[in-house]
């Protein structure tokens, strides 16, 4: 993990060189992008392993970027950090919808910074050793990325993904919002709980009939199980 690649991409020239600083201290290699053209280009050269990726870019702005890098089979896993000084929380779910793995408001502190990179580059490992999951013909293979329904591919978003991903590790347990939240958004993520049951019905809608094994619980949450249980 210490000598992952990671990309910069900002046009202010003192914020890439704090962050550089700060990632080639903690033992990281570190690239630098002042625009979205730039760091595209070395995204499919230098293949890095994490993108910390400013929002605010000229040109096209690195939501832009983000959304066609989810569109691209051969960049549609790569981890992305949105950096931003945009700190509403729409501007949070906007940035975690279009495929987000992680949202920092600026200003922000460099080893904060560095504890979260480290973070997901450890979600990645561990989620890179998981062997598929399978629930009566439902499958979610965190290594492909892939969720099929009897061998046909479910498509969803990011953020379902990561959601199904949640409650198939954590079957048969309630969960409130809240802890949904922090589970799979984060837990330095602050936007409103509804923001669950918006997911919460698209991921239902993406699962077709095995919609059913996403169970709300009256006033405690959500669970996943297979067992039909009347709350």
């Amino acid at each position: 993990m210490a000598d992952a690649r990671i990309l910069v991409v900002d046009d202010e020239p003192a914020i890439r060189d704090m962050i550089a600083v700060a990632l080639e201290v903690a033992g990281f290699e570190c690239l630098h992008a002042e625009n979205a053209r730039a760091a595209h280009a070395l995204i499919i050269d230098k293949q890095p392993d994490l993108v910390l990726l400013d929002w605010m870019l000229p040109e096209t702005s690195g939501l832009e970027l983000l959304r066609r890098l989810r569109r691209d089979e051969l960049t549609a896993n790569l981890l992305v950090i949105l950096l931003t000084a945009k700190t509403e929380e729409d501007n949070q779910v906007q940035g975690l919808d279009a495929g987000a793995d992680d949202y920092i408001a600026k200003p922000f502190s460099p080893r904060a910074l560095i504890a979260r990179i480290r973070a997901l580059l450890r979600r990645r490992e561990q989620g890179a050793s998981e062997t598929p999951i399978e629930v009566q013909g439902l499958v979610y293979d965190p290594v492909s990325h892939h969720v099929t329904r009897a061998g046909v591919p479910v498509a969803m978003g990011p953020t379902e993904y990561r959601l199904l991903g949640f409650f198939l590790t954590h079957q048969d347990r309630v969960y409130s919002r809240d802890q949904i939240l922090s589970h799979v958004w984060g837990g330095n993520v602050y936007m409103d709980e509804r923001t669950v049951d918006v997911h919460i019905r698209r991921l239902r809608k993406a699962l077709g009939s095995h919609d059913r094994f996403i169970q709300t619980v009256r006033g405690a949450g959500y669970r996943f199980s297979e067992k039909l249980v009347v709350s």
